[in-house]
């Protein structure tokens, strides 16, 4: 397969992602959803092209998304987790069994949440009110029903990985190779 067509492949991922991205400015309820739903689009990248190219998305659209979008949480949330984590989850099933890869991605999920609240509050200066409800301050509750969340993302990206497989991969790798 020859570059050119992995740079238009993986520019059509990036042009998808980004288009996702850039609605988070337009539906303001989607800060997570978008996101996550931008973050399946390096999937097939890693599918196709590697972890290497995937990256390459990711790269280009945390740096566009940054640049364009209007939801600076969602773009963090992008750029934190949910634009690298096909990369991640692809590497962490590859590399180890299936106990101790269920443990790494909830640690990298965990890790990435925290660090996320942090930044949210001192960097973005989201206001630690936000992270309250009726005066009670649920940043640990957060967490646990975002690990409940997590778990669910990571079995439908899974269930993706899987009918892309079975549907697109090999018309897509054909493409590739014809041209």
């Amino acid at each position: 397969m020859n570059q050119s067509l992995k740079l238009t492949f993986s520019s059509m991922l990036t042009a998808v992602s980004t288009v996702i991205m850039v609605l988070s400015g337009i539906i303001p309820v989607g800060t997570y959803a978008i996101p996550a739903i931008a973050g399946i689009f390096t999937a097939p990248a890693v599918i196709e092209l590697g972890p290497g190219w995937a990256m390459s998305v990711y790269a280009a659209v945390s740096i566009l998304s940054a640049l364009l979008a209007g939801d600076k949480e969602a773009v963090l949330c992008y750029i934190a987790l949910f634009g690298c984590y096909p990369v991640v989850k692809a590497q962490i099933e590859k590399k180890c069994g299936k106990a101790s890869g269920i443990s790494l991605k909830f640690a990298f999920f965990n890790v990435t949440a925290v660090a996320g609240f942090y930044i949210a509050i001192y960097v973005l200066s989201v206001p630690k009110n936000s992270f309250s409800l009726f005066g009670i301050y649920l940043p640990w509750i957060f967490l646990l029903i975002g690990n409940v969340v997590f778990a669910l993302y990571d079995y439908a990206l899974s269930l993706l990985i899987v009918a892309y497989c079975k549907k697109f991969h090999h018309r897509i790798s054909k493409w590739l190779q014809l041209h």
